[in-house]
């Protein structure tokens, strides 16, 4: 392709993801088909990247095997990827507490659908606990990026891959079944080579990598530890890293949020898009509402919405879940304002008229003596 001209095509989001780990330069995939992410899987297996680039794509025989994959990989310190589903992620609890437990890096892809067991084929945001708190046991964090566009659905990809290997804590990119399904123009970024084995060795010390043997010293990694003082101090790391984490990796948009609004909106994924045409049509109305979109949902960005908290009148907090994320909002409040829910929920997707209405009763119970009578529905 001539370099003067850019790389755009029209992707699903789930396409987009897999052809960004290609150019990307990701040394592998394993993963196993479950709606609505297979296309992932489907994808990566058209283009077979390990003819012109060497990636290993593997369909492996469960959820179960790919994430122990994925952490055999992350021993060796190769860049590789899962997705799944719902379900499907719930079964890789284990697994990715071991990766977090000896710190590793690798990318989990999760695209929600609604549940809980099996639940629907539909889309669905009532994983955010599982991704943010962690199904797996113990005391660990993983970052969790959150798009809401095919186009984000691509470079978080790059975002991700970048974030794994400096903090060395896996990374999920929590999407839902219509960002993994919609089509959009996507513009790919450039090809970047896979790293070579010495670049792997300078980079990565800590790894498993069979490097060392001819001096008979070699590395190990182990979640397993008899001595609690011992994991004690390991867990004590491990939180002094993601507390600086939580310093430097906060990501957040704005929409519409510049002129101190009256009230505010917080949604991420595709419940973002849709609050967006509602402020739309509640600012053509002369309401002045925003929206504090996150792009990390951990670290989740507590002291922007704090800040706004001391001035709005309200938050409604938009999910596709009965009430997952809107705790964490809550949290961050602290009290200062008030806080309510709108949400849709097994496979349901709200529509901007619904969130209008929503906004509009929330309106009423906050309005306050001090405002012009009917100010919200002007």
């Amino acid at each position: 392709m001539d370099a003067e001209h850019k790389d755009i095509v029209l992707l699903k989001g789930n396409e987009a993801i897999a052809k960004a780990a290609i150019r990307y330069g990701y040394d592998g995939f394993f993963g196993y088909p479950i709606t609505p992410q297979s296309e992932v899987l489907e994808t990566l297996a058209l283009d077979k990247p390990w003819e012109t680039t060497g990636m290993v794509v593997l369909q492996a025989e469960s959820e179960v095997a790919s994430i122990n994959m994925l952490y055999g990989a992350g021993c060796t310190g190769k860049l590789a990827f899962t997705s799944s589903s719902s379900p499907g992620i719930a079964l890789m609890q284990e697994g990715i507490s071991y990766m977090a437990g000896n710190q590793l890096p690798g990318v989990i892809v999760s695209v929600g659908r609604g549940g809980p067991g099996l639940g629907t084929i539909q889309p669905g945001q009532a994983d955010y606990f599982q991704a943010v708190y962690g199904g797996g046991n113990g005391d660990y964090y993983l970052i969790v990026l959150a798009p809401n566009s095919v186009q984000e659905m691509c470079d978080f990809m790059g975002k991700a891959k970048e974030l794994t290997f400096k903090w060395r804590v896996p990374v999920i990119i929590l999407t839902d079944g219509v960002i993994g399904q919609m089509m959009e123009k996507v513009e790919l970024p450039p090809f970047t080579p896979r790293r070579t084995d010495e670049e792997i060795r300078e980079q990565c010390p800590w790894a498993t990598n069979g490097i060392g043997l001819k001096s008979r010293t070699y590395n190990t990694l182990s979640t397993l530890e008899f001595d609690p003082q011992v994991m004690e101090e390991r867990n004590k790391a491990m939180a002094k890293k993601y507390s600086q984490i939580e310093k430097e990796e906060v990501d957040y948009e704005l929409y519409r949020a510049d002129d101190n609004p009256d009230f505010l909106i917080v949604a991420y994924g595709i419940s973002s898009r849709v609050s967006m045409k509602t402020i739309d049509l509640l600012r053509s109305q002369g309401l002045k509402v925003g929206m504090l979109r996150p792009k990390t949902l951990w670290p989740f960005p507590n002291k922007a919405i704090s800040k706004f908290a001391e001035t709005v009148k309200g938050i409604l907090c938009v999910e596709q879940s009965e009430g997952q994320m809107v705790k964490d909002v809550r949290l961050a409040v602290e009290g200062q304002t008030h806080v309510f829910h709108y949400g849709r929920s097994g496979g349901m997707i709200a529509s901007p008229l619904d969130v209008l209405d929503a906004f509009k009763q929330m309106a009423r119970e906050c309005i306050t003596k001090n405002w012009p009578k009917g100010y919200w529905m002007k």
